[in-house]
């Protein structure tokens, strides 16, 4: 963190090659999934990318951040949220993505009409990033509404989510989506016939230790099947180990591409 005022921060990320503005309790804030699912896009992207649910704008920037040839939408429907997104966007700091990153404030679940209203054009995509809410209704949630709104899935949500990347997608675009584990049945039913070439990655806190996430990558059109690959253990016994903090600093992809 590199400052803070009443409401906000000024956090640093991939070791100060960008900042976001973000809130500092009541608002949802980025950490390391934003980084894990910005580095699903493969190295030297230089297509148009769209981050459902962008919040302040972490994975969007973290992807401008290592393919410096990419053009990325933050869509946020949280008008709170789109304004800190939109607050990085104009920071002195951030200036070398001038140009190359924007804000949509719009419900990724709107469908038809009402979603290209919103600006979210079909088949204008390159490539689809999603962090939804991934917390269960059941498990004990913050009484802070945004921050709320952020983590409680609603029932149906990855349909939706999917639906919506599947229409403003391009032929053969990228999918990745970071979730827990236990989402996956609902996300594969989701893709089918949507998305194919299904890459599941796990993410582990420790070595021996069960996955606390996982990345699926997926792309549009494709009737490849899915396949599991070798995880990412995070942490060793003295920090991130090499390989996770050079993708989470945006210094390598996640997938090897």
């Amino acid at each position: 963190m590199d400052s803070q005022t009443d409401t906000a921060t000024l956090d640093a990320f991939h070791r100060g090659r960008f900042h976001l503005v973000q809130p500092a309790a009541k608002g949802h804030r980025s950490g390391i999934d934003a980084m894990l699912l910005a580095a699903a896009v493969p190295d030297g992207f230089s297509g148009d990318l769209a981050d459902l649910g962008a919040g302040a704008g972490a994975a969007g920037f973290a992807v401008a951040s290592r393919c410096p040839a990419a053009r990325v939408t933050l869509v946020e429907r949280a008008a709170e949220m789109a304004g800190y997104a939109r607050r990085s966007v104009a920071l002195p700091q951030n200036s070398a993505y001038a140009g190359r990153i924007s804000v949509i404030e719009a419900d990724v679940a709107l469908s038809g009409k009402a979603r290209v209203a919103a600006g979210l054009a079909d088949r204008a995509y390159d490539f689809v990033i999603m962090n939804p809410p991934f917390n269960d209704a059941r498990d004990r949630t913050t009484p802070h509404a945004l921050k709320r709104e952020a983590h409680v899935m609603e029932d149906g949500m990855f349909e939706r989510w999917i639906k919506t990347a599947a229409a403003i997608a391009r032929p053969s675009a990228g999918l990745a989506i970071i979730a827990r584990a236990g989402s996956l049945e609902e996300i594969l039913r989701a893709l089918g016939g949507r998305f194919g070439s299904i890459a599941i990655l796990p993410i582990h806190p420790r070595e021996g230790e069960a996955a606390i996430r996982i990345v699926v990558r997926a792309v549009k059109g494709s009737r490849g099947g899915p396949r599991i690959l070798p995880g990412l253990i995070l942490h060793g016994d003295s920090g991130y180990r090499a390989p996770a903090e050079a993708v989470i600093n945006g210094q390598a992809s996640l997938f090897g591409d």
